[in-house]
This record gives structure tokens, C-alpha cells and sequence, in this order.
């Protein structure tokens, strides 16, 4: 009888700053995250709403899971949870994919909500932002060749 070991990649939380921890634990928030790292890749799921109230907020999210992201690994931001995303927060993404980019690091937006897809492509950031139907597609899709 033959025994096959099969590598997964490893699965950790990501730690954000405290000041990031704080902001989103305050109680008029209307953004929930969780952030992960799986092999070179950070995962960052967005829940709630996300506006001119806490771009910020979402901006600070954003280069912290980069940073977190090893070359020439992914990061990707699941907006499956979101009930409203708000035209700063697709500005804010394309900005952070041209520096994640610039670092090898390739940003990939999840949803499987067509108006996302649309709104990237009417905004013309479909250059700039790849976007997926699952966390699963957009890491199996994160190769740096294709970029």
C-alpha cells in the first residue's frame, strides 16, 4: 500500500497594527475584515460597507496586507461580504495593485456580484484590477507570468 503526502500550503491569521485593530473595532464602523496568509499570499474578506466614512480605514487595510504579501505572491481582497463599496474604495484598490505591482506582488479583487466587474471595467480599471468569482480562482490564477 503506497502513502501520498500532499503539501498545503500553510494557513496563518494576519496581524494588523493596533491602530488599524482599533479603528475597526470602534462602534459606529461599517467595515468587518479578517485577514489570512496562505503560503505567499495575504487573503483580506471585507464585510459591511465601505464609503467616504472609512476609506481611510480601508486604505490603511490595504497596505498593510501588501506589505504582508511576499513577492511574488498575491494579495487578494474578497468583497463578497461587502453590502455597498463606494468609488474611493475601487480608487483606493487600483492605487494599491500599481504599488503592489511595482513590488511584485499582484492584487486580485474577489466578488461574485457582476456590478463589481462592470464598475471596474466603466471606471477603466480593468488594466489595473483582475477580478475573480472565488478566493480559490484568484489564487490558483496569482502567477506572476501571467502578469
Amino acid at each position: 500500500m503506497s502513502t501520498f503526502a500532499i503539501a498545503e500550503p500553510s494557513v496563518s491569521h494576519l496581524m494588523l497594527s493596533s491602530r488599524l485593530v482599533s479603528e475597526l473595532a470602534q462602534a459606529k464602523s461599517t467595515l468587518r475584515t479578517t485577514a489570512e496568509r496562505i503560503g505567499r499570499a495575504v487573503v483580506v474578506s471585507a464585510g459591511g460597507e465601505l464609503d467616504a466614512s472609512n476609506e481611510g480605514t480601508w486604505r490603511r487595510l490595504l497596505s498593510e496586507a501588501a506589505a504582508a504579501a511576499d513577492p511574488p505572491g498575491s494579495l487578494v481582497v474578497d468583497a463578497n461580504g461587502l453590502d455597498f463599496m463606494g468609488c474611493c474604495a475601487y480608487a483606493a484598490l487600483a492605487e494599491e495593485a500599481e504599488r503592489c505591482r511595482r513590488r511584485g506582488v499582484q492584487l486580485r479583487v474577489v466578488s461574485n456580484q457582476p456590478i463589481v466587474s462592470r464598475i471596474v471595467a466603466a471606471c477603466g480599471l480593468g488594466e489595473v484590477l483582475a477580478v475573480d468569482e472565488s478566493v480559490d480562482a484568484a489564487l490558483s490564477l496569482s502567477d506572476p507570468a501571467d502578469w
